[in-house]
């Protein structure tokens, strides 16, 4: 609102009484479709929520003073995971301790399991739960893989995919059996009593979370379920040595024992399309379109009419076959006599308007929501609402998993939903909002600039007071400088730029004070290089106020940590040794610490409070060649200057008396203590000058008795054995 001077918001919320309204005029048939785990599904799903448990109450006991409200196991299986953690600990990364680190990136870990599990066939998580069982691992992981629970999760991973004997039995996603009975006995027989019998341009749309589930399922209704899980154990490598009886029978052709007795190797590089095992490059082909295809188009092998055949079918045998002639999904173009089944994800490569897009275009009669999402639910809602009268009203079909994380995760979503409407709500009633009156600027330049008359003699108003004429803030800003956010700020606290190429400093603020910005990057690089020592030189040289100041990024935690440097042969304490070095040898350099640019622009502004603008002509001038030694005809030489500054009992208050009373640095090696003490004007600095001029250094005696070298032997004596 106020980047686009904007006064007015209005909100319009799903519980508005007009919301309300205009969406119970037309409404979708929703069908929810609770499907209960498996018993190992719901055991694994307990262990993994109590090892979350147990790595937030960790997280929480280790970081005590940090804000981690949001980061509860709730929120972890939800979709906002990721933006949660990093609104919450980015800003201090690089102060959390090696454990902290390791406890969110297993927390990240655990949720991709939890997710695997509700959303992934059994063999997937089996071959996911085993990269993480390995040494390698368990030495970078925070320990809950040493847990009771994790040893209880591996075992009960195993156990979906391999019988009791060992053999490759895995069990099935249990959403497939009820997604089959949708698509080939409850749909189909709904279709006839309104079609007539006729299932002709029948449009099925199913929704899933990601590409990978679209692939899944385009595999597993147009392979069936046990050569799709048979394949997906090869695409997997995983080390079957037997198998059930039930997976003997895939491939008639070869002999059972024989097909058992091959190694795995054999197996890939044998083009058995029965079974689902093709060769490398359809292996990679499948690779990738699981990473980047969003939708696949399918249709009925049989026709549905046919109850004979439909009824001989089981779910481990498909009765769906791909559409090819369909290319970006231009379902307009075709006419079929068979049931269109188009798998598509809630948001195609990230674009939120797909969804919206696809129902527009394709205009399905049945939505099956394979998973759940609440900006899916409620583009279906608006598709609904916006229907024609004649058109016939769309059946959605809801699965989800009963009593599960993807429940809960659902209920989340829709409360964190109403939460922001009521937050925006609240928040307008507390706002307070600028009013944007035209000429606003103008009016207020004109209070403070007013024309100059052109007689210079000062005029009197009554009362005898003088009528002055204020001049508008000038900063000179080097051209390079430009590539910042502070001089738009400073243009915008109305203050007037003079953008100049200047040699020394980054903006002068007054003819005294001179300003060297540095970021934090910056200045690691410029101390490390000892540009920032040549550059202080100058500004000491020349300006009576150099400023040195370093200017934090807004988004970062206003601290010079160690953790600003990444290479591993410095470290933040060199960094800070260098700065103390940088202040003792330029005694009148003044460093100034800025959390932002913003606040940058505040100093600016009251530094330039009541002195006088600088001269663009006299900073042009300056240059490192042409210092102010030139322009203001000082009596000593520079290089001389530099050098008596850093003998000790010489000081900034009794520099210059010793510059203009002494001859040459000569001179100054010839005179005695008490001459020295008349020069300086202080009896204990004058000692310390002299006694680094001609005072010898010896050793003391601790010095003298203290061994350098090879260690002194203290042992006894060697006596002889004879």
């Amino acid at each position: 609102m106020r980047a686009l001077f904007v006064t007015e918001l209005f909100l319009w919320p799903r519980f508005h009484g007009g919301v309300i309204k205009s969406l119970k005029s037309r409404q979708a048939e929703v069908v929810e479709l609770h499907v209960r785990l498996s018993s190992n599904m719901s055991l694994i799903q307990a262990c993994l929520l109590d090892i979350m448990n147990y790595t937030v109450k960790q997280l929480k006991s280790i970081n005590r003073t940090l804000d981690m409200q949001e980061i509860t196991t709730e929120n972890c299986i939800t979709k906002k995971f990721h933006k949660i953690l990093q609104s919450q600990l980015d800003c201090v990364w690089h102060q959390l301790s090696t454990r902290t680190k390791e406890y969110i990136q297993d927390l990240k870990v655990l949720r991709t399991m939890i997710l695997n599990l509700i959303h992934d066939d059994s063999v997937s998580f089996y071959a996911l739960v085993n990269k993480y069982r390995t040494p390698e691992y368990a030495r970078v992981n925070s320990g809950w893989i040493l847990l009771d629970s994790a040893e209880t999760l591996f075992r009960l991973a195993k156990a979906r995919v391999f019988n009791s004997k060992n053999e490759f039995d895995p069990e099935p996603s249990p959403k497939w059996k009820c997604l089959c009975d949708l698509l080939i006995d409850e749909i189909p027989e709904e279709v006839k009593k309104n079609k007539n019998g006729s299932l002709a341009n029948t449009k099925i749309l199913i929704l899933c979370n990601d590409n990978k589930s679209c692939s899944q399922l385009n595999h597993f209704l147009t392979m069936g379920e046990n050569k799709y899980l048979f394949y997906t154990a090869f695409r997997r490598d995983l080390n079957i040595t037997s198998v059930a009886s039930k997976y003997k029978k895939l491939n008639k052709p070869i002999k059972s024992e024989e097909k058992i007795n091959k190694t795995q190797k054999d197996l890939e590089n044998e083009n058995v399309t029965e079974l689902g095992v093709v060769d490398p490059h359809l292996e990679d082909e499948d690779a990738m379109d699981e990473l980047n295809k969003s939708n696949y188009v399918l249709t009925l092998t049989q026709m549905a009419s046919n109850d004979s055949v439909k009824k001989s079918k089981t779910i481990n045998e498909s009765m769906f076959e791909p559409i090819s002639q369909i290319d970006n999904l231009d379902i307009t173009q075709l006419e079929t006599e068979r049931p269109i089944i188009c798998i598509q994800t809630f948001k195609q490569n990230g674009n939120h308007f797909s969804l919206g897009q696809t129902l527009e275009a394709l205009r399905p009669e049945y939505i099956i929501l394979y998973h759940s999402d609440v900006a899916a639910v409620r583009q279906i809602e608006l598709f609904e609402v916006k229907k024609k009268p004649e058109e016939p009203q769309s059946k959605v079909y809801f699965l989800i998993h009963d009593k599960t994380i993807e429940e809960q995760s659902y209920l989340t979503s829709l409360r964190r939903e109403k939460q922001a409407f009521e937050m925006l709500i609240q928040t307008k009633s507390v706002m307070v909002v600028p009013s944007y009156q035209d000429g606003k600027t103008d009016e207020y330049f004109n209070l403070n600039v007013e024309e100059e008359d052109d007689d210079p003699v000062d005029t009197r108003k009554a009362g005898g007071q003088v009528k002055r004429t204020k001049e508008k803030p000038v900063v000179i800003v080097d051209m390079r400088e430009f590539r910042s956010d502070l001089p738009a700020l400073l243009h915008k606290k109305g203050i007037n730029i003079e953008p100049v190429t200047i040699a020394i400093g980054d903006y002068i603020l007054t003819p005294d004070i001179c300003v060297e910005r540095k970021s934090i990057s910056d200045l690691i690089g410029s101390l490390n290089s000892g540009r920032l020592f040549a550059q202080s030189t100058q500004m000491c040289r020349n300006y009576a106020r150099p400023i040195l100041l370093i200017e934090f990024d807004q988004t970062k935690p206003f601290n010079l940590q160690g953790s600003f440097v990444v290479s591993t042969d410095i470290s933040g304490a060199d960094i800070q040794q260098k700065l103390q070095l940088l202040t003792i040898h330029f005694p009148r350099l003044k460093l100034v610490w800025s959390p932002s640019p913003y606040a940058t622009a505040e100093l600016f502004y009251e530094l330039k409070q009541g002195k006088n603008n600088p001269n663009v002509e006299e900073a042009l001038a300056l240059s490192g060649e042409n210092t102010a030694d030139d322009m203001n005809y000082e009596r000593y030489n520079i290089l001389i200057h530099d050098f008596v500054q850093k003998l000790p009992g010489v000081t900034s208050k009794n520099i210059t008396r010793l510059m203009n009373r002494g001859i040459s640095l000569d001179h100054l090696i010839t005179l005695t203590e008490e001459q020295l003490a008349e020069l300086i004007e202080n009896k204990n600095e004058a000692e310390a000058l002299y006694s680094i001029l001609h005072v010898k250094a010896l050793p003391t005696e601790s010095d003298k008795t203290k061994s350098f070298g090879k260690k002194k032997f203290t042992g006894k004596p060697y006596k002889s054995m004879k």
